[in-house]
C-alpha cells in the first residue's frame, strides 16, 4: 500500500513540473508593439528615425527594419548591434547582465539620398522575434505581421516660369519667330501635362491670333485652338527642368495684345500648374529710314517676357550702322585740327618750286648786271 502512495505522488509530482514547465514555456502577446517615425516628409539629403516601442521592459530582442535602398541609405542604430544587408537592418540585443540593463525601445536612424529628383513615396517595414522579458523568465510572441510606417521624400520645388522671348518688332501679318520656354530650378514631376493658350485681350473683335508650332510627327498646329501636347499630355519636371518650344506668331491686327499661357495637370483634372499672361504690342508696318531701308533700330533688343513681372524688357542695344559693330555710348566730336589732305600736299609743292625759279631767274639777271 505504501509503494503504491509513493508511486501516486512521484507521478503527481511529475506531472505537476511538467506542467509548471510548459506554463513557463509558453509565450504570450506583447502589451503593446508601437512603431513611430520621427518624421513623415523629408527632402534629399535628411534624415529619418525609426521608432520602435516595446511597452515592455526586454532583456532579448531581434528586430528587422526592411528599407527601400533606392531611396534610403542606413545610418546609424540606437539599442543594439546591427546588421544592414543594404535592404534590412537587423537589430539584436541581449542584456548580458542578467536583467538589470532591459530596454522598452529601440530606433534605427535613415538618410534619404541627395540625388533624388522627385517625389517619392516609401514604407519602413518593421517586425520582431526572440523576445523576452528582463530576466528571460518570460517569451513573447513573435511579430511576424510587419508594421508599416509610411514616408515621402520630396524635393524643394520651385515654381514654374513660362517665357516668351522674340527678338524685334511684331508687325501684323507677318509671322514673328518667338521661344515659348517652360522652366524651373527644381520642378515638380508631372506625368501628363497640357498647354492651354488664351487671348485674352486683342485690338478688335475680329482680330485673329496664330502661335505655330510643329510636332515631331512635322503636323503644324496652332497653340490658340489646340494647345501644345498630346491628349494624354507630355512629362514635365525634375532638376533644372526645361522645355523650349520655337513658335510662329501671326497677328492680324496692329494693335495691343494680351495672350495667356496656362500649364494644366490632366491627372488631377486639369487643375492649374503654372500661368502667365502677356502683353505683345504689334506694329502696322515696319519702320523705314532715310535711305529706304526697314529700320531695325529696335530689332536687335531681346523681347522677353517671363515669370511674374510680366514685363517686355529692352535691353537698349547700341547699333552702329555701316560695319554694324556695336561700340556702345560713342561720342562723335569735332576733332581739334583738319587732316591734311592729297590736294593741300600738292599745292605746298607747287608753290615750293615756283619760289626757287623766281629765285633763280633772280639771281642770274643780278649776276648779268654785274
Amino acid at each position: 500500500m505504501t509503494k503504491k502512495i509513493i508511486s501516486i505522488i512521484v507521478i503527481l509530482l511529475l506531472l505537476f513540473f511538467t506542467l509548471n514547465i510548459n506554463v513557463y514555456a509558453q509565450s504570450i502577446p506583447l502589451g503593446s508593439f508601437e512603431v513611430t517615425l520621427s518624421r513623415e516628409k523629408i527632402m534629399p539629403g535628411q534624415e529619418v528615425t525609426v521608432n520602435v516601442n516595446f511597452g515592455e521592459s526586454l532583456g532579448a530582442y531581434t528586430v528587422d527594419v526592411a528599407y527601400d535602398n533606392k531611396i534610403f541609405e542606413y545610418v546609424s542604430v540606437d539599442g543594439g548591434t546591427e546588421n544592414d544587408n543594404s535592404t534590412r537592418v537587423r537589430v539584436t540585443y541581449y542584456d548580458s547582465t542578467g536583467g538589470s540593463n532591459p530596454r522598452t525601445n529601440m530606433s534605427v536612424t535613415f538618410k534619404a539620398k541627395e540625388e533624388l529628383e522627385a517625389t517619392n513615396l516609401s514604407d519602413f517595414s518593421v517586425t520582431a522575434e526572440g523576445l523576452s522579458n528582463s530576466d528571460a523568465s518570460q517569451d513573447y510572441d513573435d511579430i511576424t505581421s510587419p508594421v508599416k510606417k509610411s514616408i515621402t521624400v520630396e524635393p524643394d520645388y520651385k515654381d514654374y516660369k513660362i517665357a516668351l522671348n522674340y527678338t524685334g518688332d511684331i508687325i501684323k501679318d507677318t509671322e514673328k519667330e518667338m521661344e515659348l520656354i517652360t522652366s524651373s530650378s527644381m520642378g515638380k514631376n508631372y506625368d501628363h501635362v497640357k498647354m492651354k493658350v488664351e487671348i485674352t485681350n486683342k485690338p478688335s473683335d475680329d482680330a485673329t491670333v496664330k502661335l505655330l508650332a510643329t510636332e515631331r510627327t512635322r503636323q503644324e498646329i496652332d497653340l490658340v485652338t489646340d494647345g501644345w501636347g498630346e491628349p494624354t499630355g507630355y512629362e514635365l519636371g525634375g532638376k533644372d527642368a526645361k522645355q523650349v518650344l520655337d513658335i510662329r506668331g501671326l497677328f492680324s491686327q496692329a494693335g495691343n495684345y494680351k495672350i495667356k499661357i496656362s500649364l494644366l495637370d490632366k491627372d488631377t483634372s486639369d487643375a492649374e500648374i503654372a500661368s502667365q499672361e502677356f502683353d505683345i504690342t504689334v506694329k502696322e508696318t515696319a519702320q523705314i529710314d532715310n535711305e529706304g531701308n526697314e529700320d531695325n533700330t529696335n530689332g536687335n533688343q531681346n523681347n522677353t517676357i517671363e515669370g511674374e513681372e510680366q514685363n517686355t524688357i529692352n535691353d537698349n542695344n547700341e547699333n552702329t550702322s555701316g560695319n554694324g559693330s556695336n561700340t556702345g555710348n560713342v561720342q562723335n566730336e569735332m576733332p581739334e585740327t583738319l587732316p591734311k589732305t592729297g590736294m593741300t600736299q600738292y599745292i605746298y609743292f607747287i608753290t615750293a618750286i615756283a619760289i626757287l625759279g623766281t629765285g633763280y631767274i633772280a639771281l642770274r639777271n643780278f649776276k648779268k648786271d654785274k
